[in-house]
């Protein structure tokens, strides 16, 4: 009986080290320009403009923050407007029933407390949080992405990834040097 053979790649990728921001950036825009459309990016400090470069446009936070929003906001208030306009509807120094002005604080307050727990666990869970191993800890010298090293990854799932070809791209772009990653 024949094993099936499987596409994925024996190694996660190629990273290359940089010295400076400014080459980072250079090379992402350069990548990107390549067609490459699995990379990342790792400096010691944010980039402005960095994500772009690589092609990040997914931002599903905000909406996910906002609609946690309005439902705090609903809650809230329809919690209100139900215990004091239906069900237990209570005559207090002439007021009445569905008085607004009176449930802004609780709905203000539900609001800003459903859309802080979900912005806090939303980034988490689309961050792919916690993630205690990934291959790129196994690059030498990756440590120092922490402390004045700029690093840039393709990964070998990658459909334009050629191993050889990719390597002399990367080399091509001013990089200090180019390591195989390991799974």
């Amino acid at each position: 009986m024949a094993h099936a053979t499987s596409n994925t790649p024996t190694f996660y990728g190629l990273m290359a080290e940089f010295d400076s921001a400014q080459a980072l950036m250079d090379a992402a825009v350069k990548v990107r320009a390549a067609g490459y459309t699995k990379t990342d990016a790792y400096s010691p400090f944010p980039i402005h403009g960095l994500s772009e470069a690589l092609g990040f446009k997914e931002r599903l936070v905000a909406p996910i923050v906002f609609v946690a929003g309005a439902t705090g906001l609903l809650s809230g208030y329809g919690l209100q407007y139900w215990t004091s306009v239906i069900d237990l509807p209570l005559n207090i120094g002439g007021r009445p029933y569905h008085s607004w002005v009176s449930f802004i604080p609780v709905t203000f307050e539900l609001t800003i407390l459903f859309a802080a727990l979900t912005a806090v666990f939303g980034m988490i869970a689309l961050n792919g949080l916690p993630q205690p191993y990934h291959p790129v800890f196994n690059a030498p010298r990756f440590q120092l992405a922490t402390q004045d090293k700029f690093f840039l990854a393709i990964e070998a799932s990658d459909p334009r990834f050629d191993a050889n070809a990719t390597r002399l791209f990367l080399s091509g772009l001013n990089a200090t040097e180019v390591v195989q990653v390991e799974n």
